[in-house]
């Protein structure tokens, strides 16, 4: 049967339908990971070691998914993860993220790198974003990019710790998407050339295609290739530890770290004074080879989850894997690929309706397992 002939409901379904739907660079760039990918599979394979203890003949009515992220009140333990470009994946698509997740009541995060800016995408709901931050070399240009999340009204900073350098991700050199030789600028016509649905919604109805927050930073915005070598150029491979007290000092919200997968990483995050930290390896995308991080989760809130929120992302694809997270010490997920999928697939109807299966699966697996509240859902409930 026809993906096409198919009623999307798994985060694999809108994969598909992503997939013959964008120019293959782009598609690429969000389903790849670095090297030989052996830790993008990890991630996903290994919440496979995990079970659910199944219990039966308890008072289940009344299931309540609700948790508080970070102070936000969510209608379950999940966020959407900030994801790089996602704009170029649906029209104006980080906005469309944003309003799905308003409406089904979790929070969202917008990336550094995202096309549509922080004031269009808090004017299409009228409620606050978090907003994710790369260090970059020029302290002055972070200055003005927190000084201008905050005047938006964002009140959560992720901030993202993994990317002193970008990790080696072939597929993008395969297929094109790095490189501005003719070779390069030929096979991105061809796969152009064949996604006519995305290159009208987003090629021509999606514009501008600038990198919104940066807009006023960088010396042609509308130039995707003069972005991103500003970007690379900008990574700084310097930012230690003490770097996160001077963002103490310029921003007044809540500040989350993400991107540890080590318990002495972890204590030094609480001991820097951050109010939550991800536990994740950038959707496997930086360091190929690195464990899973969903493998890394108990051992890091053993340590230190009485102390501090704890997320985790990278590899999460049901409700299912959602409960298996909490029960192993997360306060919540987060979730990259699966809601651009989603968006990529559908829109943003297709992001509200995957993540109220989401929600679903949730409460359903609660139910089975003899629980009513997300706070009922303790590692005595899983097993390895």
């Amino acid at each position: 049967m026809s993906i096409f002939n198919v009623n999307p409901v798994t985060v694999d379904d809108y994969r598909r339908l992503a997939e013959r739907r964008l120019p293959r660079f782009l598609f690429d760039y969000l389903d790849g990971g670095a090297n030989a990918e052996a830790s993008l599979a990890a991630n996903v394979n290994d919440f496979d070691n995990y079970r659910l203890v199944q219990r039966v003949l308890r008072n289940v009515d009344g299931i309540d998914t609700s948790t508080t992220i970070a102070g936000f009140d969510a209608a379950m333990p999940v966020t959407l993860a900030p994801v790089g470009m996602a704009g170029m994946y649906r029209r104006r698509g980080e906005t469309q993220g944003a309003r799905a997740a308003d409406a089904v009541g979790v929070p969202y995060t917008v990336s550094t790198l995202g096309i549509c800016p922080v004031e269009e995408i808090i004017a299409a709901t009228g409620k606050p974003i978090w907003f994710q931050l790369y260090m970059l070399r020029d302290r002055d240009v972070v200055q003005s990019l927190l000084a201008r999340a905050q005047a938006a009204g964002c009140t959560t900073l992720v901030f993202t710790v993994d990317l002193p350098v970008a990790g080696m991700r072939l597929r993008d050199y395969r297929n094109g998407m790095i490189g501005t030789n003719l070779a390069s600028k030929l096979s991105k016509a061809a796969q152009l050339a064949t996604s006519p649905c995305w290159a009208y919604d987003v090629g021509i109805k999606g514009k501008p295609h600038t990198i919104g927050n940066l807009d006023k930073v960088v010396p042609d915005p509308d130039d995707l290739n003069a972005v991103k070598a500003f970007i690379d150029s900008q990574f700084d491979p310097r930012c230690t530890w003490e770097d996160i007290a001077w963002l103490r000092s310029i921003w007044s919200g809540k500040i989350i770290i993400k991107g540890l997968m080590e318990v002495d990483d972890a204590k030094a995050a609480v001991d820097v004074g951050a109010d939550g930290i991800v536990v994740s390896n950038h959707g496997a995308r930086q360091l190929d080879s690195v464990a899973s991080s969903i493998s890394k989760l108990p051992a890091i809130a053993k340590a230190v989850g009485k102390q501090t929120e704890i997320l985790v992302d990278g590899g999460i694809r049901s409700g299912i894997d959602v409960v298996k997270a909490v029960a192993l010490g997360a306060n919540g997920v987060m979730i990259g690929r699966p809601w651009v999928y989603a968006n990529a697939a559908r829109g943003e109807q297709g992001v509200t309706d995957l993540l109220t299966t989401f929600q679903k699966e949730i409460a359903t697996a609660m139910a089975l397992m003899g629980v009513t509240s997300i706070d009922q859902i303790t590692s005595d409930l899983i097993e390895a």
